[in-house]
Parts: C-alpha cells; sequence; structure tokens
C-alpha cells in the first residue's frame, strides 16, 4: 500500500487559522531491491517530481520539473539501465 505523507503547506499561516495540508503519495521505484538495499521512493504531481531513499523518510529529497524528470527518465533508458 502506498504511503501519503502530510504537510503543511508554505501558504498555510503560522497561527493556527488559514491552514492547507497537501499529501504526497510516496512509491518504490520497480528497480529497488527486494531486500531493503537501494530503496528510492518517488512522489509525482503535476508540477514536480521528489525523490527520496525508502529508508530515510524523513532525509532530504530531490526536487524535479517534469521535464528534468523526463530527461533523467531518458538518459537512463538510453545508458541501458531501463526505466524508473
Amino acid at each position: 500500500m502506498n504511503e501519503l505523507v502530510w504537510f503543511k503547506s508554505s501558504y498555510s499561516g503560522g497561527g493556527g487559522g488559514q491552514c492547507v495540508e497537501v499529501a504526497y503519495n510516496w512509491r518504490k521505484s520497480t528497480h529497488s531491491g527486494g531486500g531493503g538495499q537501494d530503496c528510492v521512493e518517488v512522489a509525482a504531481h503535476p508540477t514536480a517530481v521528489h525523490v527520496r531513499d525508502s529508508k530515510d523518510k524523513t532525509g532530504p529529497v530531490l526536487d524535479f520539473t517534469p521535464e528534468q524528470w523526463s530527461a533523467f527518465v531518458e538518459f537512463a533508458a538510453a545508458q541501458g539501465t531501463g526505466t524508473l
């Protein structure tokens, strides 16, 4: 089952009013190992693609535009690594 990760929008006020939460639906790459090694998760929406290490869910996240992500996937496929 995919995990939804909720966070408060940067446009929400700090005083508790006018709060908006947004969720990402993280999914593990099909090229991640089944034994818990080399796990990459991706969350996509219309304006960005987010990538993180599934072993460190609170760690850093790489953000790409959809165009940047498409270019990366095309490059990786051309290198013989398949699709992500």
